[in-house]
């Protein structure tokens, strides 16, 4: 399937240049944003651009494109223009039975809802489902939502329904890897909440990762002794898997997991080792995993996340963690630059998931734009055990643009007037 994506964007982007590198200016745009200051980490481009885009695809990215032939002007002046974001840990296999925690039940969320107003055209929900039920998530989210979803298939054949994600005898590596390799929105395989001083269920997602060739997303879970994570990074993971909650497990506080820095606030040195050997690092916020009090001695000493993203459901829209958005903005206020942080929102996740078609502008693509004003003033950010942190400068959502068409906007500036 993914060849044929491949296949696909290509004859796509052949039937739009046709050798021709002008050809796209002599035909008409469907829209054009004109103005704007555009961000795209993957082609190197930070400065004032101009996006043509026709039928859904971007066909052209230059200073002064002319709006002669545009069928929609888009003004971006004053704003910053990047890739749609990709919100890397969600939790968006919503339904309505109980007791199911983030798998198909009130816990989690439909996606639409929560992505387009963020800036996020990507959403990657991680372990609701498991090979059991990955169809009906499918049928029931994936395939009724306008926000691309993708998912890290969970290790537990039931997917993250609560107590279960104990049963060791539902985590079963070979009929994971056959789900993901019959289906091509998943992306990875997750593991999480497993209480107990075992890694054999760990050995069974890595095994599980490499017979599928995906990564393998790790929420590490409870444990009397923490265990020791220089094995988990270095014997049982591989270079490119991914731990969340990067900046989780308070110094002092509930939660047996080892955190980033130790009780001195000096980052453990495994962590960086890790992570200069190929091992992502993603923050997943959530309602009860970003605290401060890891995350600014640790990035103090030059330990910045990988990948950012929300881990987004019921218990963490609403408390410090609210949107995709407010996690940008915390880690520009702890002094990430703007560039960093759009990658890491972007184009770094995009290449963790080895889907390098999406979280870039690059003419050819699927035109997945998001539009931000950045605001300076007097902000709060308040962390996982109710702790803020001021901060003076932070992310708005202007447009959003998926697959060439306007999903969200804010002020109008995509919007005909009434008249």
């Amino acid at each position: 399937m993914r060849i044929l994506r491949v296949l696909f964007m290509f004859f796509l982007t052949a039937s739009i240049f046709t050798g021709n590198p002008d050809h796209a200016n002599a035909q008409a745009y469907d829209m054009l944003l004109k103005g704007g200051h555009v961000i795209d980490p993957k082609n190197g481009i930070d400065s004032p651009m101009d996006i043509a885009i026709k039928n859904g695809i971007i066909v052209r990215v230059a200073q002064d494109i002319s709006a002669e032939n545009a069928g929609q002007v888009v003004d971006a002046g004053g704003l910053y223009v990047t890739p749609g974001l990709i919100d890397i840990h969600a939790h968006y296999y919503w339904g309505t039975e109980p007791n199911r925690y983030l798998s198909n039940s009130f816990a989690s969320l439909p996606p639409d809802g929560f992505t387009f107003r963020s800036g996020v055209t990507t959403a990657v929900d991680v372990g609701g489902a498991g090979w059991r039920n990955f169809q009906h998530f499918k049928e029931q989210v994936i395939d009724r939502s306008r926000t691309r979803v993708l998912s890290f298939i969970n290790i537990v054949g039931d997917g993250m329904s609560g107590l279960p994600e104990q049963n060791i005898n539902d985590m079963d590596p070979k009929m994971t890897a056959l789900a993901a390799g019959r289906h091509d929105e998943i992306v990875g395989v997750k593991i999480a909440h497993f209480r107990g001083y075992n890694w054999e269920p760990h050995y069974r997602a890595a095994e599980a990762g490499v017979e599928a060739g995906i990564p393998v997303m790790i929420d590490l879970g409870l444990s009397d002794i923490p265990l020791p994570l220089d094995t988990l990074f270095f014997d049982i993971y591989r270079p490119g898997d991914i731990l969340t909650h990067t900046y989780g497990s308070p110094v002092v506080g509930p939660g047996f997991k080892e955190a980033a820095v130790d009780e001195e606030g000096i980052l453990r040195t495994h962590w960086m080792d890790a992570q200069q050997n190929g091992f992502i690092f993603d923050v997943g916020h959530g309602g009860g995993s970003f605290f401060y009090d890891i995350a600014i001695p640790a990035t103090q000493q030059g330990f910045w996340p990988n990948t950012i993203s929300t881990d987004i459901h019921t218990g963490s829209m609403n408390a410090g963690m609210k949107d995709m958005l407010n996690v940008v903005s915390k880690f520009l206020n702890l002094g990430m630059p703007l560039q960093e942080a759009i990658e890491a929102s972007t184009w770094k996740p995009a290449q963790v998931i080895q889907r390098e078609d999406l979280g870039h502008l690059s003419e050819g693509a699927e035109a997945d734009i998001a539009v931000f004003r950045h605001r300076e003033g007097d902000f709060g950010f308040i962390d996982a055990a109710g702790g803020v942190e001021s901060g003076d400068q932070k992310l708005e959502t202007e447009v959003t643009i998926r697959a060439g068409r306007v999903v969200y906007d804010l002020n109008g500036i995509a919007t005909r007037r009434w008249r």
